[in-house]
């Protein structure tokens, strides 16, 4: 009999129920310490240079004053930034101790993501999460000692710029139908083909690539491989122009017989599929980190500026259909943050958190493209320029529902794991 259920026939449904309920309360207290016990422990044990404080100054003074200028270049100087940030640990923080790295858990990854919302865009933000979070998680699980040394060491001390190339102009969410091959030719592999919507790409010094292998099923031909950008056949062709993350460079690049040394592979040939799944998880709570300071801070900004701005002789903030609906937004901010940390905390215990993590994925793109846009309205024609930090990340967050998998996959593996998704025929 499952656990939890009581075998005796003496009690009746109503008892059962109210031990059930004072279970089920306890459990949510219990989980409720743990999370608020996690978050203070966080920033007990996190190091000066990167605590809030220390990580705020780093942002205050050697990111915030250039970030208009660099939205305008539409690229920020990734090496410059990178070293000043490995230097100070941010790149690192779960990352081991013999790389350069930390040794803490993944909830410390998530803390300076939370934090790094406080850059006055979302493209550096994003940038430094590929560089810390999205391009290294299968390199330093699967990788091999000597990689790991040449390619994720730098990487955490910020000497290096990294990549990560799965998306191709064919094949965005839908992973599998990659065309991109990386064929065996004695000690090497010969990479042959083109990766699209690539962050850092025009600055990076390596790629995790993920590329065709084999010739067999989708899910199980594909490999992960580090990539030296400055490999002869390696062609970043073109910087992409964006409506949003202005800040960020993000590349089309093709390979032209690349040649690559076939140790640089990370991990098991043919596990790469499940190596990139496995990102992903981390990729997309992370991005789900990342809008929280932004979405409170833009709930702020509209308060003060609809408490000072007039209309019809009262604040715009008196009235209802406002302080209401900011009201559920902040609310909203707040439901999310919950999702995620509980999430996070279930992924450091080991267990599997797809579903989560896509329900946290999914709601944060939905909520920040509905929180910016109803903020917006609320600074009238203020928001419709470009002189308010609402109206970047209107555009800015837009990319949300749509990078590490669309709203819609993210649904699909939702349906997939409520048990409700339809059968392929």
């Amino acid at each position: 009999m499952p656990a939890g259920i009581s075998s005796s026939r003496d009690e009746g449904p109503g008892k059962r129920c109210e031990q059930g309920s004072a279970a089920a309360a306890k459990n949510q207290r219990t989980d409720a310490s743990r999370d608020q016990q996690q978050r203070q422990r966080t920033r007990e044990q996190m190091p000066a240079e990167i605590s809030s404080n220390g990580e705020g100054q780093i942002i205050e003074i050697e990111i915030n004053p250039f970030v208009d200028q660099w939205e305008k270049e539409e690229q920020f100087p990734a090496h410059h930034v990178f070293k000043i940030l490995g230097q100070a640990g941010m790149l690192g923080v779960n990352k081991p101790i013999e790389y350069g790295g930390m040794g803490l858990d993944f909830s410390y990854s998530i803390a300076i993501a939370e934090e790094l919302g406080n850059i006055h865009c979302g493209g550096i933000p994003m940038a430094i999460g590929v560089q810390a979070d999205m391009a290294t998680p299968a390199l330093t699980r699967f990788g091999s000692d000597e990689l790991k040394r040449q390619f994720l060491a730098p990487t955490i001390a910020g000497d290096l710029v990294a990549c990560l190339g799965v998306s191709e102009s064919g094949a965005g969410s839908d992973v599998a139908s990659i065309k991109t091959k990386a064929v065996r030719n004695g000690d090497d592999y010969i990479i042959n083909g083109s990766k699209m919507w690539i962050t850092n790409g025009c600055q990076a010094d390596w790629m995790c690539l993920l590329a065709n292998t084999s010739t067999g099923p989708p899910h199980k031909n594909k490999s992960l491989i580090c990539l030296p950008m400055k490999s002869p056949g390696v062609h970043v062709t073109k910087k992409i122009d964006k409506m949003g993350m202005k800040s960020s460079d993000t590349a089309q690049i093709f390979f032209e017989d690349v040649r690559v040394p076939s140790k640089y592979l990370i991990g098991e040939e043919g596990m790469g599929f499940i190596y990139q799944m496995l990102q992903f998880q981390e990729e997309r709570m992370w991005g789900a980190a990342n809008v929280l300071t932004p979405m409170e801070k833009i709930i702020q900004e509209t308060v003060d500026y609809t408490r000072n701005r007039k209309i019809f002789n009262q604040p715009v903030l008196d009235n209802q259909i406002v302080h209401y609906r900011l009201a559920e937004l902040s609310t909203e901010v707040e439901l999310l943050r919950s999702l995620l940390h509980r999430t996070v905390g279930l992924y450091i215990d080991g267990n599997d958190v797809t579903k989560l993590a896509s329900m946290a994925k999914l709601k944060a793109g939905r909520l920040a493209r509905e929180l910016s846009d109803s903020c917006l309205q609320f600074w009238g024609g203020m928001g419709f320029t470009n002189e308010v930090f609402v109206s970047r990340f209107y555009r800015d967050s837009r990319l949300v529902s749509i990078g590490a998998g669309a709203d819609e996959v993210m649904l699909s593996i939702i349906c997939k794991y409520m048990g409700i998704l339809p059968s392929k025929k």
